[in-house]
């Protein structure tokens, strides 16, 4: 499916797959490659010793040869390096895909909590290979990083640093990924509604009334990505539509 992604994945028997600041480099520029290559985009990243954090999004359903592009390339890099055999990833990287928005926000912010929680810093700021020094101005985002949803959506340094600096509980997210899951099933249970879905969106007169049938069909229970399919707009587009309608109290 198109939509968010959460991507982990981890070395062999857990030993690390970056080694000196070259060998993060390199794994961004091949992420960014493949951003490029697959039409993805990265809305946020967490690059740990042994295994790594993405936050991305496809906009076709080709996940799986971006994510062979990344690891297989690196991998090679990596074997080539160090004068090692073998595989370098534990596995098949590990997937979950986001489809709720409160998840979605909670997440770009554990993802970046992730350097402190595993005690590499004592604080945020203080990891260089995260996507947290892009997002508050202190480095230049890589190429792939800036259509994230996180610059539009927060739209000054202020309103990042104080969103990233909240607190997520892990239990929290927990259990923002098991409701998720919920949205998940109770959507595929409502397959044959998708007709539905898409007549509320014939002959529609303007933009307005558009979006007064985003909403409605979001309170109704369909995902922002089924919305977004059904009328040929980004996930985030839906997002914002909703937003609006939500802050100016219009229903």
């Amino acid at each position: 499916m198109v939509g968010y992604y959460h991507i982990i994945n981890r070395g062999v028997e857990q030993r690390k797959i970056y080694k000196e600041s070259k060998d993060f480099e390199m794994f961004l520029e091949l992420l960014c490659s493949g951003c490029q290559v697959y039409n993805v985009q990265l809305h946020g990243y967490a690059l740990m010793d042994n295994h790594y954090h993405l936050l991305i999004e496809t906009r076709t359903e080709n996940l799986s040869k971006f994510m062979k592009h990344i690891n297989a390339s690196y991998a090679i890099y990596f074997n080539k390096k160090y004068a090692r055999s073998g595989h370098l990833w534990q596995g098949r990287f590990k997937s979950w895909y986001v489809t709720d928005d409160a998840y979605l926000y909670a997440l770009v912010n554990y993802i970046e909590h992730n350097p402190v929680r595993a005690k590499m810093v004592r604080k945020l700021g203080r990891y260089k290979y995260s996507s947290y020094l892009s997002f508050i101005e202190k480095a230049e985002p890589i190429q792939c990083l800036r259509g994230s949803f996180v610059f539009e959506e927060f739209k000054n340094k202020k309103e990042r640093e104080d969103f990233l600096q909240s607190l997520v509980d892990e239990s929290v997210l927990d259990k923002i990924k098991k409701a998720s899951n919920l949205v998940v099933t109770s959507v595929k249970d409502k397959q044959l509604d998708r007709k539905r879905l898409k007549n509320m969106f014939r002959k529609i007169k303007d933009s307005s009334e558009r979006d007064q049938k985003i909403y409605q069909a979001h309170s109704e229970g369909y995902s922002q990505h089924a919305i977004a399919e059904s009328i040929e707009l980004s996930q985030p587009q839906i997002n914002r539509i909703i937003k609006k309608i939500r802050s100016i109290g219009i229903t």
